[in-house]
This record gives structure tokens, sequence and C-alpha cells, in this order.
């Protein structure tokens, strides 16, 4: 047979091998990487806060089996297209695996965002509106680009129907009475990480910090529902109760004022005061102290106090209640005190 007349075929059985142990590579690192940091999220960085540590594994394994179902899932629909047949293996790791221990450890990368919960009572917290407008725009210009990558790629006609469907499905909780529509953490990185599946270096950053969110919101949390009540989602006392606050005396020659309390409420360690929306003060754990001293940092202009309990985790972390309306230490040196709030 002369050399002009052969004609070379691929080895369609050496591709689809081929093809075969990618998926496979791609799925043993997925997992590996999930069990580890499900586990190191809820045994060690962010454990739920229970009496005893037993309670802690206890959790860790209930939660589990339903992570890891939600984990294959999110694989084979999002992170599958993202990371099979690709082999930039720095960007890999810092990108999408440095990305998913940012998002796992959200309880210190993210804890100072003063939005917690989403809800009407946090965006009037100090610095919430700023925060929330910030979030906003970024998250924006993130789907501008994704957007634009997806109609490049062919497929953004089946993006936007799946995310219509999503808005109104979302709207239609709205109307359900009696219940507020509470998008935690784990929802939403459900929700945005089918817009992840590109294969580029932005896109391998957001995936991996979103399934970061989705390990520690389940690890921490576990499926707290989209829909819940007034009491679920503010609880009994956690968001009602708010500290009272007596100045005990104004020191005008020195610019500075002393503050204190007359109790701290049961179930919690002391308060938190925030001057000008930066926290200057934050009772140490397991120590009683119920008073304050602050010296003006600029002699002629006001300064406006904030105030709330503080309660310190039996296994680690901290969490802040409900802030007070402000007080305001006037430039001419009088007190003006918080504004009485209703409790709820």
């Amino acid at each position: 047979m002369s050399r002009s007349s052969m004609v070379v075929s691929p080895d369609y059985g050496a591709l689809h091998g081929h093809s075969i142990h990618f998926y496979h590579l791609t799925i043993r690192v997925f997992g590996s990487t999930f069990v580890a940091i499900f586990f190191c999220v809820a045994l060690a960085s962010d454990p739920p806060d229970f009496e005893n540590y037993m309670s802690v594994v206890s959790w860790a394994f209930r939660g589990f089996l339903p992570a890891a179902s939600f984990g294959l899932v999110i694989y084979y629909y999002c992170v599958h297209y993202t990371l099979n047949h690709l082999s930039a293996q720095i960007e890999k790791t810092v990108l999408w695996l440095g990305g998913c221990w940012l998002g796992a450890s959200s309880n210190f990368t993210f804890e100072k965002l003063p939005i917690q919960r989403m809800t009407p009572h946090d965006l009037q917290q100090p610095g919430a509106i700023l925060t929330l407008v910030t979030i906003v725009l970024i998250i924006f210009l993130i789907t501008i680009f994704q957007a634009w990558t997806f109609r490049i790629e062919g497929r953004m006609p089946r993006y936007l129907t799946f995310y219509a469907c999503i808005g109104l499905l979302i709207l239609a909780l709205t109307t359900i009475p009696y219940t507020n529509v509470r998008i935690h953490h784990y929802i939403l990185a459900l929700i945005l990480l089918p817009g992840t599946t590109l294969q580029t270096r932005p896109s391998l950053f957001y995936q991996g910090l979103l399934v970061g969110l989705f390990i520690n919101g389940i690890a921490r949390w576990g499926f707290d529902s989209i829909l819940q009540t007034p009491r679920e989602l503010y609880g009994d006392d956690y968001n009602s109760a708010i500290p009272q606050i007596v100045v005990s005396s104004v020191n005008s020659s020195i610019n500075s004022i002393a503050i204190s309390w007359n109790h701290t409420k049961s179930g919690f360690d002391g308060i938190s005061v925030l001057i000008n929306d930066v926290e200057r003060f934050r009772a140490p754990e397991a120590q009683s102290i119920d008073s304050f001293n602050w010296t003006r940092l600029k002699v002629a202009e006001p300064e406006y106090f904030r105030f709330a309990y503080v309660k310190y985790g039996n296994l680690g972390g901290v969490s802040i209640g409900k802030f007070t309306k402000p007080g305001i230490w006037g430039s001419d040196g009088v007190w003006v005190p918080p504004e009485p709030e209703a409790a709820g």
C-alpha cells in the first residue's frame, strides 16, 4: 500500500479512555477536597455552638450524607464542566482550591460584614447600606462578564431561562403569608454556581468560593429552610434584647466620658460598643466588666455611640446582637442617650 493511500483515523477507544481517566481523576480530587473541608469546618474552624464536643461530632456526621449528596449534584452539573480536561494545575490550585478555602472560612473572612441575615433589621446596622451596595455592584459586574462569556459560547439562552425561573420562584415564595424568605449562603451558592461553569480564571475562583460557602453553610448551620417565621429568623431574645446604657460621668476638661450598664442580660457575656460605626470595645470573654471609658478623638466633632450584647460560643466564635439607636456625645459635651426602642 502506498504512503499516499494510508488514512490515519483517530483511536476513539483511546480518546474515550483518556476522557474517563480525566473524569475519575477530577471527581476523586473534588470528593476528597469536599470531605476534608466539610469536616474541618464542622469539627474545627467553625463548629456549631453545642455544650460538648461529642454533640458537635454527632452533628457533623448527621449532616455529612445529605451534604455529600448535594456535593455530587454540584460536581455533575457545575464543577465537572469547569475542572474536567483542564490541565492548568497552578490556576486550579491557587484560584479554585484557594477560593474554596476562602469561602469555607467565611466565619473569618466575612465575619466583620454587618449584613448576616439579609433582613430589614440587618439593613439598619451601621455600614450595612454601604456594604450591601458594594456587594450588589460587585455581583453585577461579575454577572455582566459571565453573561458575556456565556454569549460567546452560545449558552446564554439556557442560563437566562434558568435564572428567570429562579427569580419567579423566589417572587412566588415572598407571597406566602406570615413567613420571610431567607436566602442562606448555602442557597445563594447553589443559585450562583451554574453561572460559573466556564473554563476561565475568574470562573475558577468564583466556583471555588461558592463551593466553600456551601460547605461552610451546611457544616455550620445545616439545611435551614428558605422560608422562616419571624421567630425562627430573629430568635426569641438574640435580636430583641438591647443594653440599657447609663452615662456615669462626662469630663469636659479632658474630653472623656464614662459609660456603664446595669447588668448583662442572661444568655449574653457582655456588650460591644461602636463609636462612629467602628467597634472600639468588646467585653472580653469570661470577664465581668460593666463600664467603659472613652476619650474623644476630635474635640470639635460629635461622636455617635451604639451598643449591643455579645455572646461567646462554647467552642469558640462570637455573636453580636442588635445594636441600639445612636447615642450622641455632642461637641459641647452634652450626652444625648439612645432613643428607646421596642423589643422585637
